[in-house]
Parts: C-alpha cells; structure tokens; sequence
C-alpha cells in the first residue's frame, strides 16, 4: 500500500479507525478480529481514543495489537477536559494501560477545551520526553487554531473530511500542505448512507469496476498529504478498504464528482461529528 511520512514514520494513506469500537462486548471478538485482518492487509495507521467506547475501543485495540505491537502506528487522543499539564499526563497513562504497551505513536487533542493550549503542549512534550508517547498534535483544529497554536512539533491535524464535507480544501488544507503537515482525514466515507447512494459516485464506481465507497475514498486520497482513517468490521469491507488506495480517478472522474459535491467557494465554519 501507498505510504506517507508522518511523525517520523511511514505509515500507510489508509489506516484502521475504531470510533464506535468497544461499546458492545458482543461485538469485541468480531472487532478484534477484523483490526487483526486489517494489519494482514497493511493497515497499520489504527487510531483511536480515550472517548471511543470510554476506553472500550482502547481495550479493542490492546487486545488485537497483542503481540503485533511492532507492526503497528498506534494513535490515540485525549479529551479536552483531560488536556491540563498533570491531566494529560494521568489520561495518556491510562490509555497505555488499556493499549496494553508503553508508548503512542501519535497522541492528539481531541478537540480544542478551557485549558490554554500551551499547557496541553506542555504536557505532551513531558511525554514525549518520558517516552510515553512518540509525537503529537492535534484534532478537529481549523486554521486559525492551528494559527494559534504555532507550534512546529505538531505533527499532524485529524478533521472531518469527505465528499460532503469538503470546507477544508478552502484554506486548512491548503496551509497544511504548504506546512507539509499532513492531515487525518476522519469519517471519509461520511456516515456511509446517503453519500454511498449518490448517482454520480455509483456511476464513477461502475467505470471503475469498484464500490462507492473506495471511490469517496480514493477521491480523498486524491490530494497529497492526506491520510484516510475508515471504520470496516468485516473482511470484505476491510479489503475494498484496503484495495481503495491503489484506484486512480480521471479528471473525468473528479469533474463530475465536483459537480454533485461542490467544492468550497468561500471560508466555512469546521465541521465535525
């Protein structure tokens, strides 16, 4: 699979998310399973967080990642209101300890809170001097928080982004790509309803002898510097998933694609679920 560099390390454009992971222990053995499958199938990016399940998707991924911890680009995120200095000290801990292993890769501010970004930077950095956690940065930020925050060590930025919501390419993404930032693209496939029914992207998908839904993520992967972090349980979801990475759109393609979801012409709030 295609890979881009992020926090030092190559990681693959398409990763493994896990938000709504570990709320239903029913569940936990088919979703251990099919994170397992998803490193067989090279994606090794999994990105998770304290909020997710309250920790249950963090014990979903400990358990998969057991004795695989190598192979794996382990992210995770604490909440804003964990975010003082001693606080994200306390979270990151206790996400280590339902990971079951001793450092995070990638350790993000879920979103922007009441404590003063230098603090949480602060806290991270502590971290990352302990070895805790190898870099950090930051979720759901639009550019004048990224703006604010001005911080080179901030390795990456994690923001809704897919066909319907593509406010980003106005000016966030364009400055990360300039600041060779790269960007997580959560939610790619929206909330895979509506925007899977859509005629212009069936009719894409049947040029292409694909699914809708590894077209919308090949059209996310379409920009440089772009990481996409889909949700699959399932073997054949995890391998269109995977398979998505190598599809290349025409211009053709992208056109009538632009033409059923309009891109940006004009500064909007950031979007996020």
């Amino acid at each position: 699979m295609r890979k881009i560099e992020l926090a030092g390390s190559q990681v693959p454009v398409i990763g493994q998310g896990t938000w709504r992971m570990g709320e239903d222990r029913q569940q936990r053995a088919r979703e251990v399973a099919s994170l397992r499958e998803g490193l067989d199938l090279g994606m090794t990016l999994i990105d998770s967080a304290e909020m997710y399940g309250e920790g249950g998707a963090e014990q979903v991924v400990g358990e998969a990642i057991a004795g695989r911890r190598d192979e794996v680009f382990l992210v995770s995120k604490v909440y804003p209101h964990n975010a003082s200095l001693d606080g994200v000290q306390a979270a990151c801990e206790r996400s280590l300890k339902r990971l079951g292993c001793e450092r995070i890769d990638l350790y993000l501010l879920h979103w922007r809170g009441r404590y003063p970004l230098a603090e949480t930077v602060a806290g991270f950095e502590r971290l990352r001097e302990q070895g805790k956690i190898g870099a950090w940065g930051v979720s759901n930020f639009d550019l004048d928080d990224l703006l604010e925050l001005d911080q080179p060590g901030c390795s990456t930025n994690q923001v809704l982004y897919n066909l319907e919501a593509r406010g980003i390419e106005y000016d966030l993404l364009p400055w990360q790509q300039r600041a060779a930032m790269p960007l997580m693209a959560y939610c790619p496939l929206s909330q895979a309803g509506a925007l899977l029914q859509a005629p212009a992207l069936c009719a894409v998908a049947e040029r292409h002898g694909v699914t809708p839904a590894q077209v919308a993520l090949a059209w996310t992967l379409r920009q440089d510097g772009v990481i996409a972090i889909p949700k699959a349980v399932g073997s054949a979801h995890l391998r269109d998933n995977a398979a998505a990475a190598a599809i290349v759109l025409d211009t053709h393609d992208l056109e009538s694609l632009d033409a059923a979801f309009a891109p940006p012409q004009r500064k909007r709030p950031l979007e996020m679920v």
